[in-house]
C-alpha cells in the first residue's frame, strides 16, 4: 500500500518555478516549519528545479552565514543527515539580505536581489512572498511591496502573497486588514494559511464525506443528535506569554482553525473541489451560524483560565504565574460554545467545540454523534440502554477514524457492548516525516486556494465570535483560574452540556487506536 501511494504521489508534477522570499526568516517559524518543509518537499520531487529561496530579516547576515545556519536547522528540526543531496541542493539556491521592514529602500535592493536571481536560476519571474512576521508588519510588507512593483503580474508570471495567521483580531481589524492590502494585491494573491488545513485528517474529511456512499445520506439533522469539535493542548502557553496575553483562546483558536473544523464538516457538497467551488460551500456555513445575542454569550459560552495543577506526574504553574502574563490576567485559556448553523441541514443539530490549554490530554477531534435508537426493542432484556453510534474524526496527534457501535456480548443473555472500529492513518499508508505544511506550501507554487481562506471567511470567522468579545471585555471574570491544570476544563463546560443532557465525549488520544467492549 505504500509503495502504491508513492508511486501515486510520483506522478505529481512540481511546484512552478519561482523564487520564494520569507520575511522574517531569523525566525522560529522559518526554522522550524519552512525550511523542514521545502526539505520534504524536495525529497519529494514536489520543487521546481527552477527555484530560489531568500530570506529577507533584520539581522545582519551574508548569504554563507545564513547558508550555515539553515544546515544546521535541516539536521536538528528536518532530521537531514549532514551533507545530504536534497540539503546541498536547498543551500545551493539560499540568499539572504538584511533590510527594514519599513524602508523602502530595502524593496528597492531586493527587487535587484530578484532579478539577480531569476537569471541565475530561471524562476521565470514567479515570486512567492512568505509574510513569517508580527502581524501588525503584514499590511506594511504588502504596502511597500506594491510600491516597490513587486506583486504586478502578467500573463507570463505569478506573484503571490502568503499570510500567517492572526489575520486581524477583531471583526473591525480584520475588515481593515482586508481593505488594506486589497488595495494592492488582487484575491487570488492572497493566500491567508492556516496550518491545521494541512494536517492530513482535515483535508480527508471532504474525501470521506463525499466520496463514500453510505455516510452523506445520514450527514444531517434527521439522523445526527449532535456534533463535538475539540482542540485539547496539555501544553501551557510556554514561551508566547507576551503573545498569548494579547490574544486568548478565543482569538488564538476559534476564528481561524475551529470554525475551519466546523465548516468541513458541516458544509454542502461542492460542485466540484476547485478553490471556490469549496470555500463558496464553506462561507455559507460561516454566514449560517446564528449570531449570539449579548444574553446568548451568558448561557452558551464557557471562559476559564489554568491555575497549577498535575499534568503528566509533573506539577506545572498557573497561567498567572507563566513568563511575560500579568500576575492578575484575566486572558482566558479555555473557550466553550454552543453553536446552531441555522440551515436546512443543521437546524436543530448543536455544535458543541471546546478548546483549551494545560488540559489532561492532547487531542483534536471531531465527534459526530447519531441519534439514539429505540428501546423498545430491548425493554424485556438485561439491557439497561444503549448507547449512541459515535464518528470520531481524530486529527492529531494519531491521525484516524474510528466509529463506535453496539455489538452483542458473547454469551446466553443478551448484552450490549461498545465496540470501536479504529483506521488510523500510518497502519494503512505508512507515515513519513511531515511540519504539517508540506500540502499548503506546495499549494502555494501551483496556485491552489482550496486551503486557504478568502476574505468573505475571515470576516465571517470573526463576525461569529465578536460577540463574545464585546460581553467579555465589558464582563471581566470574577473567578479567575477556575479550573487546574491537568483537568478537562472548568465545571461550567460540564454544566454547559448537561443543560442539555448531553456529555462532552470522552477523548482518548493516548491509547488510540484499540479496540473495547465494556
Amino acid at each position: 500500500m505504500a509503495e502504491e501511494t508513492d508511486n501515486a504521489t510520483a506522478q505529481v508534477r512540481p511546484g512552478d518555478p519561482c523564487a520564494m522570499v520569507i520575511f522574517g526568516a531569523s525566525g522560529d517559524l522559518t526554522k522550524r516549519k519552512l525550511i523542514p518543509t521545502l526539505y520534504n518537499l524536495a525529497k519529494k520531487d514536489l520543487v521546481a528545479d527552477d527555484f530560489a529561496l531568500i530570506g529577507f530579516a533584520i539581522e545582519p547576515l551574508s548569504d554563507e552565514e545564513f547558508r550555515e545556519m539553515v544546515r544546521k536547522d535541516l539536521t536538528e528540526f528536518a532530521g537531514a543527515p549532514p551533507h545530504c543531496k536534497f540539503c546541498e541542493w536547498l543551500l545551493e539556491r539560499l540568499y539572504y539580505m538584511s533590510g527594514d521592514l519599513r524602508d523602502p529602500a530595502s524593496y528597492a535592493r531586493l527587487k535587484t536581489l530578484l532579478e539577480e536571481v531569476d537569471q541565475k536560476h530561471n524562476t521565470r519571474g514567479n515570486y512567492l512572498y512568505y509574510l513569517a512576521t508580527a502581524p501588525t508588519l503584514f499590511g506594511v510588507v504588502v504596502e511597500q511591496l506594491g510600491a516597490a512593483g513587486l506583486v504586478e503580474e502578467t500573463d507570463a508570471r505569478w506573484r503571490r502573497v502568503v499570510i500567517e495567521k492572526p489575520f486581524g483580531r477583531d471583526l473591525e481589524s480584520a475588515r481593515a486588514l482586508n481593505r488594506e492590502i486589497r488595495t494592492v494585491l488582487k484575491e487570488r494573491q492572497i493566500f491567508r494559511i492556516d496550518h491545521y488545513l494541512g494536517k492530513e485528517t482535515v483535508q480527508n474529511i471532504l474525501v470521506f464525506r463525499f466520496s463514500n456512499g453510505i455516510f452523506e445520506p445520514i450527514w444531517n439533522r434527521r439522523y445526527i443528535d449532535h456534533v463535538q469539535v475539540t482542540v485539547a493542548e496539555t501544553l501551557g502557553v510556554e514561551q508566547r506569554g507576551k503573545y498569548y496575553e494579547g490574544a486568548g483562546a478565543l482569538r488564538d483558536m476559534v476564528p481561524n482553525h475551529i470554525l475551519q473544523l466546523v465548516t468541513l464538516t458541516a458544509m454542502e457538497p461542492p460542485i466540484s473541489f476547485h478553490a471556490d467551488a469549496v470555500r463558496d460551500e464553506q462561507a455559507k456555513i460561516l454566514n449560517a451560524i446564528q449570531p449570539m445575542a449579548p444574553e446568548d454569550v451568558l448561557t452558551r459560552a464557557v471562559r476559564g483560565q489554568y491555575g497549577e495543577g498535575v499534568i503528566d506526574g509533573e506539577r506545572v504553574r498557573a497561567y498567572r504565574s507563566e513568563p511575560d502574563v500579568a500576575p492578575d490576567s484575566n486572558t482566558e485559556t479555555f473557550v466553550a460554545l454552543k453553536l446552531s448553523i441555522d440551515n436546512w441541514r443543521w437546524a436543530d443539530v448543536p455544535f458543541y467545540i471546546r478548546t483549551g490549554k494545560r488540559l489532561a490530554k492532547r487531542a483534536t477531534e471531531i465527534a459526530i454523534q447519531f441519534r439514539r435508537a429505540p428501546f423498545i426493542l430491548f425493554r424485556d432484556t438485561p439491557v439497561e440502554h444503549l448507547n449512541p453510534n459515535v464518528l470520531v474524526l481524530h486529527i492529531q496527534p494519531d491521525e484516524g477514524i474510528s466509529l463506535r457501535f453496539g455489538a452483542k456480548q458473547p454469551g446466553p443473555v443478551v448484552h450490549v457492548g461498545v465496540v470501536d472500529m479504529d483506521f488510523r492513518y500510518e497502519d494503512y499508508f505508512g507515515s513519513e516525516p511531515s511540519t504539517g505544511y508540506e500540502r499548503l506550501l506546495y499549494d502555494c507554487m501551483i496556485g491552489d486556494a482550496t486551503l486557504f481562506q478568502r476574505a468573505d471567511m475571515i470576516e465571517a470567522g470573526w463576525a461569529v465570535v465578536q460577540p463574545l468579545l464585546d460581553v467579555w471585555s465589558a464582563l471581566p471574570p470574577r473567578h479567575f483560574p477556575n479550573y487546574r491544570a491537568g483537568t478537562m476544563g472548568p465545571k461550567e463546560a460540564e454544566e454547559l452540556m448537561e443543560r442539555d443532557h448531553r456529555k462532552w465525549h470522552v477523548t482518548e488520544a493516548k491509547d488510540y487506536p484499540t479496540r473495547r467492549a465494556t
